[in-house]
């Protein structure tokens, strides 16, 4: 077997498993990779238990297409082509919004809206705990305005470590599409976060 062999994947070997019936193995692939998805579909979606719903939904199309499955790539790829048609069709949706966390919480369970506790502004780390906040508010705004596969090609390859080539394989797409599409996200996010640089 070659390295390039999906064959010779790990993951593939424990999907052709899943395809024989073997629920541990597919718990093992949910373990494995379970956590990297609702990451890649919170920074997506912007909703912490919307990407859990996103990555819930996923296994559960691997599960259901389990008996169909061939390797013909890496499992990762096949799993990030999934998880990404599933996080491009929620934000197509009409009534997809994009709740990041503001300066307030959800309402309690009297309805009311419950404010945050800042931390002691006199404490050492204060100004650096606000700072932190404020980056990560203005790096969520600006991934919800990058194009969807801008921002999908740039959260494989930057967040995920994902070659170009896999993602262009996810994204069903070529290498120099997939370095054209995060050259130009890279330079929007450069551009938007120059006030934090």
């Amino acid at each position: 077997m070659t390295p390039s062999d999906p064959a010779s994947d790990p993951d593939v070997q424990l999907m052709l498993r899943v395809r024989g019936g073997d629920a541990e193995a597919f718990r093992e692939l949910f373990d494995k990779h379970g956590r990297s998805i609702v990451n890649f579909a919170y920074h997506f979606v912007g909703s912490r238990w919307r990407a859990e719903e996103i990555a819930q939904d996923v296994f559960l199309q691997i599960y259901r297409a389990a008996g169909r499955y061939e390797p013909t790539a890496k499992f990762t790829t096949w799993l990030y082509r999934i998880t990404t048609n599933s996080c491009l069709n929620e934000v197509r949706r009409p009534e997809h919004r994009h709740p990041r966390r503001s300066l307030e919480r959800a309402p309690d369970e009297l309805g009311k809206r419950a404010e945050i506790a800042f931390a002691d502004p006199a404490a050492v780390a204060g100004d650096g705990a606000l700072a932190g906040r404020q980056l990560e508010a203005k790096i969520h705004s600006v991934l919800d305005g990058l194009p969807p596969n801008q921002r999908a090609a740039l959260l494989m390859s930057r967040v995920d470590g994902m070659s170009y080539l896999e993602v262009a394989e996810a994204l069903e797409t070529t290498e120099s599409a997939v370095k054209s599409l995060v050259f130009r996200a890279t330079a929007t996010m450069r551009k938007e976060l120059a006030e934090f640089l």
